[in-house]
């Protein structure tokens, strides 16, 4: 398979396998962000709301485009850690794969609503890290700029789910104050009685939104970590689009080789003039490539890997000069470069249908198993009243709103930590702080500090481990 002896196609699916039970896991584990609320508020049975939920998560995932997923992909410099040995690369993945179902695992049997996507990010993180201090080592083997941005994702949309869902409990508040419909959104569900059909309709509103913007997200970075299996295995199969048409880019690669041309390398540092000098370079063969060949699959397989190397490099280090003061483009120039790398990035930022479909099932199955653990914390310990009507419809609005941002901008978040302050800020706007669980918001932060050093650290530990076997 993939021109791949026995051992490697076996240990190939594995991972596959590995893969799906992540987002498999991830599912179950996130169950209840969608869920809990719906549940808690009566609106509906239980299985009815995870079926449901499954279901939307599955449709999230298929129809939320990938550019999270891209930025799962792009995380990790692939380009930089792959060489010719299969075994190393086997060693990345599976030091990836291992570490997230484990933490996942372990976070849920605990009942901790933990984040999926510090792990994943974690994980890749601790990979990275631990082949940087390898004597092989060449090139930066973590993304830097893209590790800021998704770090900053991951910080502040707990924040802002908190802070927005207080904004919106006081002003439903205002809204409703002194007439009837004041009882009843703030008032504790009646155990076994549904809510009027009006609140129903809300609360099950915002069930599917969050669903589907959680496969939207979540999801998406499933097949990040399934496409990072696939380009550091077998990178000649997978490190181009076969879809996509090479005769659209020479005319992009002109485009910004003439905009790259305008640089005053005098201006520039030693290593930036270097950089640039790469950049003019790797223009050039790519041209030469798109320039010779009508389809991907007539690009020799020994060329495919180099071909998306450089894409990747060049991209990285345009991007880079452009945040130089010394390098002096005008406005026009800069938009050029940013629109005709976007389309040259067409080639190597994708996934194929199957692996799409693969994750959607597997995330879709798992949302609808093991929900009752996180489910219960969502619902009763966070705060220590019962959640009302527009407790669960506020914190689930903001969560579907700041997740369905975030996927537009192809940013990966937490979708548990995003309801969960959401949850948090609903019980501080209706009686303050002391109206917390403090040993519950505890645990929940214990765990969002721990998360990212513990994982890196095992999965650096992981890799280095099983790259001296292999």
């Amino acid at each position: 398979m993939f021109d791949l002896d026995t051992s490697h196609s076996l240990l190939l699916i594995l991972c596959l396998f590995a893969a799906c039970s992540f987002e498999f896991v991830n599912g179950f584990h996130d169950t209840a962000n969608a869920v809990a609320t719906v549940i808690y508020t009566n609106t509906l049975k239980p299985w009815v709301a995870v079926i449901w939920s499954g279901t939307w998560n599955f449709l999230g995932v298929f129809f939320g485009g990938i550019a999270v997923a891209m930025g799962i992909v792009n995380l990790l410099p692939v380009e930089t850690l792959v060489d010719q040995n299969v075994a190393h690369s086997l060693a990345m993945v599976g030091a990836l794969l291992l570490t997230a179902v484990f933490w996942n695992l372990l976070t849920w049997y605990l009942g901790i609503p933990c984040s999926s996507s510090h792990t994943l990010i974690g994980s890749i993180l601790g990979v990275g890290l631990a082949y940087s201090i390898l004597p092989v080592a060449t090139g930066d083997a973590v993304n830097w700029g893209k590790a800021q941005d998704i770090g900053a994702s991951l910080l502040l949309s707990p924040l802002f789910g908190f802070s927005v869902t207080i904004i919106l409990m006081y002003f439903i508040r205002v809204m409703t104050r002194k007439t009837p419909m004041e009882d009843v959104v703030f008032k504790e569900p009646k155990k076994n009685q549904p809510p009027p059909l009006w609140i129903r309709a809300i609360l099950f509103t915002t069930c599917t939104l969050v669903s589907f913007f959680h496969g939207s997200n979540d999801g998406q970075k499933g097949v990040g970590l399934i496409m990072l299996v696939l380009i550091g295995i077998v990178p000649t199969y997978f490190a181009l689009d076969v879809n996509f048409d090479p005769a659209k880019l020479p005319d992009a690669l002109h485009k910004i080789e003439q905009v790259m041309a305008e640089i005053d390398s005098t201006t520039l540092s030693k290593p930036d003039r270097e950089r640039l000098a790469q950049t003019l370079e790797m223009n050039v063969r790519l041209n030469t490539v798109f320039s010779s060949f009508s389809k991907v699959n007539d690009i020799p397989k020994s060329q495919k890997f180099n071909v998306r190397k450089d894409v990747m490099l060049m991209d990285r280090n345009i991007n880079s000069l452009l945040k130089k003061e010394e390098v002096r483009l005008s406005v026009s120039d800069k938009e050029v470069l940013k629109k005709e790398l976007k389309s040259v990035r067409k080639i190597t930022d994708y996934s194929p249908r199957w692996v799409i479909i693969l994750i959607s099932v597997s995330l879709g199955f798992g949302t609808m198993i093991g929900w009752k653990r996180i489910v219960k914390t969502i619902g009763e310990k966070i705060g220590k009243e019962h959640l009302t009507y527009a407790q669960g419809a506020s914190a689930e609005l903001v969560a579907a709103m700041t997740i369905g941002l975030s996927s537009s901008y192809g940013w990966p978040v937490s979708t548990t930590h995003v309801l969960s302050s959401g949850i948090a800020g609903s019980m501080v706007a209706s009686k303050g702080v002391k109206n917390l669980q403090p040993d519950t918001v505890r645990n929940i932060l214990i765990a969002w500090l721990l998360t990212l050093p513990v994982v890196m650290v095992m999965a650096g530990s992981l890799f280095l481990l099983f790259r001296s076997i292999f």
